[in-house]
Parts: structure tokens; sequence; C-alpha cells
């Protein structure tokens, strides 16, 4: 448990012969110059090491209940996090926490005073988890008042300080000399090059008019913009969007063509006609035929995310007072499957869209960090296999997210403003109803999404600390010296400022060990859908071009003709629609498939494009992700498959001496005989 409201766990199923992924937890950061513990006890229990800048504050041994078997170890208390440390390995939990004394019951929550010695703790999680923990008698009471008593103080302590701890950690893993991230960051117009270039975006280019955030704090520096739009242009038509937030390109497909991103029209402004006109050739890119998507159409609001979030876990809690029968209904009643379903649908008929025509689609939310972002991730998830893989995905979500100002400490409630709503956890979710449905287009594993899942309360990285790349990098001290403006291939960067020099959470190494990390790819995946053997980016014969000047707008399933793009008045639209193009409604992602592919007949017949993937929506097809949601409850996870080989060794042998032990000893003789159901099962005992 990280303080802050922002804590870090993982799946468990406990065993204690061989622990299963993430029982084990994070490996810490070694090197902290933390002094020893006073106690042999407790310096066992943190052989593995601490975390740089962090002191124990109180500690009791105790044991874990509400496990077969029990756990014994210590809890214990830090000014970063609370930790439950089980013979030799470390379990990290979450708040805030409910308390269990003789036959009193107390919550406390952060500026509570204990007013009794307790004999249990409950430390409810925001991962979905309950650590349940049993103190011992014989003198040691007083023991386990201090380390509840600091687990109050600390977590009321720490609601603020919690947002600073990134840094801190940050620069203590850095002291032993530069690093090189795992993936690029996109904090250099280098590493924005070299993705348009991989993903063979010709028609578009790296712009740097945002490189010191005069133009939108909630931007990157570099994003790119159509190759014939000068950067001064950019500027005058980003000002008339929500929060300056224009169109840019979001991904080019291999076939031709481009999705974009951008907020709101601000409607307010009055722009004149050559603001319109670059506006309107930055929604074309270079394409005759353009859709506008109405992203929040169909999709929930924020806060319908917010409440349906905190009614799962309200569901899911071990000591969740729902019936046993009532409990699926409870879970319909939820409606977060529904806005999975509602999420993968959409992105479903925008991948159609994208891969049936070559044509520009636009991606348009007023505020653009939240469901754009959710949508473009789905589309290119389904379209692209390169982006299935560990790396592409990682590279994805880097991107469409952190790179492009999602808010995510408002999002995931660390700053305390009402617009709290875990948009990320969503896409986490939808992606995993994915992985399920295919589960050999994917190199990453289930696991893989549980870590990432669980490192949006890692206090250790800036990745997911902030709200914007102004704040992430001004607080990494990224833009403390004066940065010169350059362009890629024609100069350097200026010496210093080329490299972040702050851990991101893409460095599982300094959390995880070698044995977790291989569990993060998926054993099932198919090499044969590797991005080697995809369609070729140089033959886009699959697709067909679109019909000339045609403006769309997507809208609950329909695509319907627009007479104008931009919504202001006495400013006509540049491209105009022809009156012969019909709305054409759509009810299913199938039916829109089968429009696209198959009319007008004019534009030809098209086949499913190789590597696109069509999910399931419907009914049974959305499940609960179990080993996230349910990872409270040891009971339910049984039946899941390990994710080792030697975990499904351990399975089996668990599995076989269960059977062994509940089967009657029947001799040959008394096959013949009919036996006492009584007597049987007194000797299987």
């Amino acid at each position: 448990m990280w303080w802050g409201g922002r804590g870090q766990s993982f799946n468990v199923t406990p065993q204690k012969e061989e622990p299963e992924m993430g029982l084990s937890g994070p490996k810490s950061v070694q090197g902290s110059g933390m002094p020893e513990p006073r106690s042999h006890q407790l310096g066992s229990c943190l052989a593995s090491g601490c975390l740089p800048g962090e002191q124990i504050l109180a500690w009791a041994p105790g044991v874990r209940k509400g496990l077969e078997p029990e756990l014994p170890g210590t809890l214990i208390c830090s000014n970063l996090r609370v930790t439950f440390q089980p013979c030799g390995w470390q379990r990290s939990e979450e708040t805030p926490l409910s308390m269990n004394g003789l036959s009193r019951v107390q919550l406390l929550r952060p500026g509570s005073l204990l007013k009794f010695i307790p004999e249990e703790i409950l430390i409810h999680g925001q991962d979905f988890r309950l650590l349940r923990v049993g103190f011992e008698a014989g003198g040691l009471e007083p023991q386990a008042f201090q380390v509840t008593m600091a687990i109050v103080q600390a977590r009321a302590q720490n609601s603020q300080a919690q947002q600073y701890a990134g840094i801190t950690l940050s620069k203590a893993g850095q002291s032993s000399g530069s690093r090189k991230p795992p993936i690029p960051l996109l904090e250099t117009s280098e590493d924005w090059e070299i993705e348009r270039k991989k993903q063979g975006a010709r028609g578009w280019r790296v712009s740097t008019v945002n490189e010191r955030f005069d133009v939108a704090t909630s931007l990157p520096r570099y994003f790119w913009v159509p190759n014939r739009t000068l950067d001064s242009e950019v500027r005058r038509a980003f000002g008339h969007f929500h929060q300056s937030r224009g169109p840019r390109l979001s991904w080019h497909h291999p076939g031709g063509s481009d999705l974009l991103r951008c907020g709101g029209f601000y409607t307010a402004s009055d722009p004149n006609k050559d603001d319109i006109r670059v506006v309107e050739s930055m929604f074309q890119a270079g394409h005759s035929d353009i859709v506008l998507v109405d992203t929040m159409d169909e999709l929930p609001s924020l806060a319908d995310v917010q409440l349906a979030h905190l009614r799962l876990r309200a569901l899911c809690l071990p000591d969740s007072s729902v019936a046993e029968d009532k409990w699926l209904s409870a879970l319909d009643g939820t409606r977060w499957l529904d806005y999975v379903r509602s999420c993968l649908r959409k992105a479903s008929d925008i991948s159609v869209l994208v891969t049936s025509r070559v044509r520009s689609v636009v991606l348009q939310e007023r505020g653009d960090r939240d469901f754009n972002g959710l949508l473009s991730s789905l589309v290119q998830l389904l379209s692209a296999p390169e982006a299935r893989t560990l790396l592409g995905f990682q590279s994805l979500v880097q991107r469409e997210w952190v790179a492009a100002g999602h808010p995510f400490l408002t999002r995931l409630g660390g700053t305390g403003a009402s617009e709290e709503a875990p948009v990320f956890l969503l896409f986490l979710d939808c992606v995993w109803q994915l992985l399920q449905q295919s589960p050999a287009e994917f190199e990453f594993s289930e696991f893989f999404l549980l870590a990432l899942h669980d490192s949006v309360r890692v206090p250790d990285t800036l990745t997911f600390l902030r709200d914007t790349p102004w704040e992430r990098g001004k607080q990494s001290g990224q833009f403390n010296t004066y940065t010169q403006v350059y362009t890629a291939g024609y100069s350097q960067p200026p010496a210093g400022n080329s490299v972040n020099p702050q851990l991101s959470v893409w460095d599982w190494d300094l959390r995880y060990s070698k044995e977790q990390i291989l569990q993060f790819h998926n054993l099932g995946y198919d090499p044969e859908h590797c991005p080697d053997s995809w369609l070729p980016r140089q033959q886009p014969s699959f697709m067909v071009p679109g019909p000339p000047s045609s403006v769309w707008l997507f809208s609950r399933g329909a695509l319907t003709p627009l007479n104008q793009l931009c919504p202001w008045r006495d400013s006509p639209s540049l491209l105009a629609v022809s009156s012969r193009w019909l709305p054409r409604p759509a009810i299913s992602s199938e039916s829109l498939a089968d429009q696209e592919w198959g009319l007008p007949s004019h534009w030809g017949a098209c086949p499913l494009p190789p590597g696109l993937l069509l999910p399931g929506y419907l009914g049974p097809q959305i499940r609960l992700w179990r080993r996230c949601y349910l990872r409270g409850r040891p009971e339910v996870q049984m039946g899941l498959s390990a994710p080792t080989i030697s975990g499904l060794q351990a399975e089996l042998a668990h599995l076989q001496e269960l059977l062994r032990k509940w089967t009657p000893r029947i001799s040959p003789e008394d096959h013949s005989k009919k036996r006492n159901p009584n007597t049987i099962m007194s000797q299987s005992r």
C-alpha cells in the first residue's frame, strides 16, 4: 500500500511452496543508505532493501488471515507505504482501512484516533484487495497499537506530500548514472521523428510550435501536423479549439488512412477565412474523405465512470454485504461492464472506418484528454498487430496517454478534485477483454496488464503522478535551462536536455524480478502475428479511395453527411458535400463493416484487412476481470490457470492431493457391494 491514495498491489493466490506472480511483490530499489532496523526480525523482513528516502515508522508481528494456510509475518508502516512481509518476501496493500478490536469495530480515516488496542486490522484497498492481519498476544499488543496509529497518521501527513515523492525516488534511482528508457518517452523531437518514420506517415512532420508549452501546457512539446501546414498557421488554428488542442495525427494506418484527434470547437472564437482554411486542411490531411467522430456519443460521462467504479469496488471487496444469489444482478447494476462494452463497440466501428477506405478519421472530444485517448488506443490495438506486442503496447500508452496529457493525477483522485474518473483503468479492462477473446494475437499477458493497472498508484516515477507533460517536465527539472529551438536533421538538441533523467513506469526491472518480468509475456502468443508478417507498408492495395470531397459525421452508429465542417456562423465550409450522399444507419459493428466493404458498389469490393480484430461485445462475451477485481477473495481465484509451467504443475499437484483426500479408498472386492455414504466419508478422513 502506497500513501496518498495511490497504492501498488498485484494479483495473488498465495501459496507457500511457490508464490504466484506478484505474491513476492515488486523488488525494491537497492542502495538507499537507510540505517539498519533495530530488530533482527524486522531486518530479515527488509532484507530485500528499502526504497530511497524510506523511513520505518512502526511495525508489529502478525498473521495474515483469510488465507489457507495463514501466513505469519510483519506488518510494517513507513513514510511511503504499508507492507506485510511474510517469510522472506514483501507484500504491499492499500488504504483506507477499518479496524476490528475484540467485539468493537472502528472505522479509521486520516486524523482519526484509535481508542483501544486492536487484535485485528483490516486495510481496504483501492486496488480491490483486503489485507487482514491479526496480532499476536503475550505483550505485543502495544506494537499493534503503535503500527495502527502510525498508518493513520502517515496516511494523513502524506495526502499532499505524496505527489512529490516520485521525483525524490526517481532522482535517487538515477544516482548511478544516466539510464536509457526501455521505450522512447517522446520528450524530444527525435523521438517523434523516429516514431513518424516507423509509422510511414510521409505526409506529416514534427511540429515544434509548442516546444515551450506556450500553445497548450496539456499538449506534448512536439506533435505531428500536415507537411504543408506552417507552425504559425498551427498556432492560429489551435486557438479555435477547446484548451488549444487542435487537430493532429494520432496514428497513420499502413494502408493510407490517418487517425486524428482534437478538442471541441471553441465556438466563441471568430476565425477568419484563412484560419478556417487551415483548420479544414488539417482535418483533411490530404484525403478527399473525412469522417468526424463524436467521441462522447454513446459513451459514459466521467461521472458515470467514477460511480460505476465505486460500485464495482464496493461489490468486489471481501466484506461486501450483497448476498451470493444477488451478486450477478448487483454486478449488472454497477454498469461497469456496460461501459466496457460501449467502448469496445465504438472502437470497433472506428477501426472499420479507418481500415475500409483511405480517409481521414478525426476523433473529437471537448477536452481531448480522456476518451479520445481510449478510443485511439483501442483502434490501434484492433488494427495494428505491432501495437499488440509488449514494446508496442507500452509505446502506445506513452504516446496516447502520457505524452498526450491525460490527467492521471486528477482522474485517479490524487488532487482531491471532483473530476475523479478512472478512464485509464477502464481502458485496461477493455484491453483485457481483447486479450481473453484473441489470446494468440497479444504478446503481453494478463499479468502485465495487472502490473500496469497497479502501477498507476506507485509513487516512484512521474509517469502517472502528473496531469500534463508540462507539469511532469517542470517537476523533473527538464526545463530548468533555456531550450534552443532545433529541427530534426538540421541541428543537434541542446546538451543536457535531450534525455529526461527521470525513471518511468516502464523501468520494470527496478521494481520486479526477472522471473516476474518473464511472466509479462503471453505463452500463447503466436509469432505468426508479429508485425514483420503483416501487410507491407508499400502495398496499400486493399484500401480504395473515398468519394470526392465528402465530409461525414459518425454519431450513434451512423454516417451522416455534413454541410460544413466548422461550426462558426457566416463562415461556410470550404469543403462542399454532394447531395447524393445520404445517411447510412449502422446499428452494430458488423452491419457497419458490411456497409463499408460492400457499399456503394462503385467503390469496389474490399476484403477484411489482415491483422484487423473485430471484438465481440454481446452478452457473455464481456466478462468480469476476476484476477483484478476479485483479488481480495482468494477462494474465487481458485480455478484460474497459473501463468507459468511450474505454477500449473503446482496447481495440478494441489488438485490431485485434494482428489486423493476426498476420493473414497475402495478395495476391488468392494466395487460389487453397495456402500454406505457415511462409511465412505469416515474412511476418507
